[in-house]
């Protein structure tokens, strides 16, 4: 069995510490009735044990305990596979748990994603769809391109003072930094954590990008909810579902949406959001109201 390396030219403390922080908070997680162990010896933790991890991963204590600890950079994909998989952790869970350890490995170490341009094709797509809200999102989850239904549903969001004096949303800094978003967002607790989940996968993909440490940093000293929601460490890689909004203008608005990787130039790869109501229900016809309102007027 293979033995986790040092790797300390490549493996920075911070990434270190993600490591350390997720494997234990998952471990936490879960109880030995969930997987068939012994209960009888007296527990000083919640959750199961190193050893214990560590024999239903076929590795030894000593073994797991360094992995836990963050000496990642020499492990094979095999053997956090049989990790994850003791773990129970589930598909996000378990990409982010690879992306931490590849962001480990010197020899492996990517530059940081740049930020691009979004190409007109992209605009004239989202233009043309005026009847559906839709965007695209970067890691950041900062809206980068936008078709006018879009900033009609999202008024409150681009109006807010945390979108700065260019009206570039983001959907964390309007969650955590403006009151209002709790009266806007009807599900706010859900959607708040979903938006520190993705946060963090994106922190696992891209651990160079100090635009996002930054927002982070930011996200952490002004707002305890978000302090408290980061430090439970859950990840969510793809964002999508039902969105329930109460508008300001139209009043209560239900809305499913999909996410779709849009692949860009130089390692770029954004969301493409789509939301869209029902057929025949009350949002179909205040969107419709919303549309009336921005579509382009004739000469």
């Amino acid at each position: 069995m293979e033995s986790p390396s040092d790797n300390r030219t490549g493996d920075p403390a911070g990434n270190r510490s993600e490591i350390r922080d997720f494997l234990i908070s998952r471990r936490a997680k879960l109880t030995p009735e969930r997987l068939g162990l012994p209960t009888s010896r007296r527990r000083r933790v919640p959750g199961l044990r190193r050893e214990e991890v560590a024999a239903l991963a076929g590795v030894s204590t000593e073994w797991y305990t360094r992995l836990e600890k963050g000496h990642i950079g020499g492990v094979s994909e095999d053997v956090l596979e049989a990790v994850a998989q003791a773990l129970l952790l589930d598909d996000d869970e378990r990409t982010y748990l690879l992306e931490l350890a590849r962001a480990a490995r010197p020899a492996r170490r990517r530059q940081r994603r740049k930020d691009v341009k979004i190409p007109a094709s992209v605009q004239w797509m989202l233009d043309s769809m005026t009847m559906a809200p839709a965007f695209v999102r970067n890691g950041r989850l900062d809206i980068v391109a936008d078709n006018a239904l879009c900033r009609a549903v999202y008024s409150p969001m681009f109006g807010s003072d945390t979108a700065g004096d260019r009206g570039c949303a983001n959907f964390s800094r309007y969650f955590f930094l403006d009151p209002g978003s709790r009266d806007f967002f009807v599900d706010w607790e859900e959607g708040a954590r979903a938006t520190v989940a993705v946060l963090r996968a994106e922190a696992g993909r891209e651990p160079n990008d100090r635009a996002l440490r930054e927002l982070v940093g930011e996200l952490s000293t002004l707002s305890p909810d978000f302090r408290t929601m980061w430090a439970s460490h859950d990840v969510r890689i793809r964002h999508e579902g039902v969105k329930r909004l109460n508008h300001p203008e139209v009043g209560p608005l239900e809305m499913t949406f999909r996410s779709l990787d849009l692949p860009l130039p130089q390692r770029a790869l954004h969301d493409l959001i789509i939301y869209s109501a029902e057929p025949g229900t009350p949002t179909e016809d205040r969107l419709r109201l919303l549309a009336s309102w921005t579509a382009p007027r004739t000469a």
